[in-house]
């Protein structure tokens, strides 16, 4: 029996308000948290502006996402895989460097982050194919070597910048979209095995990733050297206990833990807000991936089906990744808190993503005409 059409929309708007209050909650907590974490600047509000700044595009990408049609992703899909590649090229010649690593590129007062654009392209691209070559997924070379050479593209020039965690990221997801679409696993173990043992090789030819590595299997006897970050953001954790030390009031923001305002403001949340508050964007996230989990049942095809799978992924893991590395569950990797952390094209590539859930849930939710030549 078919549900009504008010019932219909009652489903729909309730799963519309659990994609978007999240968002909205972890943002807003996101700008109060940059309000603190500026405090020892000459200006402490002007992370919070930038931000602001940056979340007034983001929501206008939101948007756009959105309510784009997505039949015309997948004809575009091909170009924007295209520039994103040629971005993260021209980032390794001339990006802006930053503790040895090329990772920035400046458009004049800008300063972004082409791998973020690279993680949007990913996902539409291999859905792309992926629902172009459902019937082949099960062979060797279209349903496993042409998928696995699209996430590798995409990958190689970020782990050359190096950029270690969004590598990480980028990979799983990818490999996970290949998993869902029906790869044979005979095909993918033994490749994510070679993949595996290649990155921890990649890690011991990389000095300051090796040390960071070793560091981290002893976080009190480094403490003041390559764990400093990690035992400060512990500290944070401890100091904030349960209901925190208050807005404004920690201390780790005065230079104590290096970069708070970036990939480490989930230990100044749990400094000045406690552990309420730390549960409660883990709770916002977990929303994300159990509303997305829910409604994929409802996917149409392959595409839709990946294209949402992979943004809630981008979404959650790298959260998940970010939260394990402050909380010490993970050696310390440059990757961002998302909606929370200062950074302005991680945060509209994030405002991007909900944006496609949103879409894709809308559209589902839509009566679909069926003609008499398609049954």
């Amino acid at each position: 029996m078919s549900s009504s059409p008010l019932a219909e929309k009652r489903r729909f708007f309730g799963t519309w308000v659990f994609l978007i209050l999240p968002v909205i909650f972890l943002s807003s907590l996101g700008i109060l948290t940059l309000i603190s974490a500026g405090a020892s600047r000459t200006d402490p509000y002007i992370l919070a502006k930038k931000q602001a700044l940056w979340m007034s595009i983001a929501m206008l990408a939101a948007f756009a996402a959105a309510f784009v049609d997505l039949k015309m992703l997948r004809k575009i899909s091909i170009p924007l895989a295209v520039i994103s590649v040629i971005a993260l090229l021209i980032v390794l010649l001339a990006g802006k460097e930053v503790n040895g690593a090329r990772r920035w590129l400046e458009i004049g007062p800008l300063v972004v982050q082409p791998s973020d654009l690279a993680k949007f392209a990913l996902i539409i691209l291999l859905s792309s194919y992926l629902c172009k070559n459902q019937r082949q997924m099960d062979s060797f070379w279209r349903g496993f070597i042409f998928p696995f050479c699209i996430v590798g593209i995409f990958c190689v020039p970020i782990i050359l910048e190096p950029d270690f965690g969004t590598t990480l990221l980028c990979g799983t997801v990818g490999l996970t979209l290949i998993l869902l679409a029906g790869v044979r696993l005979r095909y993918l173990i033994p490749a994510a095995t070679a993949l595996g043992i290649a990155f921890c090789i990649a890690i011991y030819l990389n000095p300051n990733r090796f040390y960071r590595l070793v560091s981290f299997l002893d976080l009190e006897g480094n403490k003041n050297a390559g764990t400093y970050q990690l035992y400060q953001a512990i500290l944070a954790f401890g100091s904030g206990g349960i209901e925190g030390v208050g807005i404004g009031q920690g201390r780790q923001q005065y230079s104590f833990l290096p970069e708070a305002h970036t990939d480490f403001i989930f230990a100044i949340i749990g400094e000045e807000l406690g552990l309420f508050a730390t549960l409660a964007v883990t709770i916002m996230f977990f929303t994300l991936f159990a509303v997305t989990i829910r409604c994929l049942k409802r996917a149409p095809n392959i595409f839709e089906f990946s294209i949402a799978m992979g943004a809630m992924l981008m979404i959650v893991l790298q959260a998940l990744f970010n939260m394990c590395v402050v909380t010490g569950l993970m050696p310390t990797k440059g990757i961002s808190l998302p909606f929370l952390s200062y950074g302005g094209s991680n945060l509209v590539m994030m405002f991007a993503f909900t944006g496609l859930l949103v879409n894709c849930v809308r559209s589902w939710n839509k009566p679909s005409k069926i003609k008499i030549t398609e049954i």
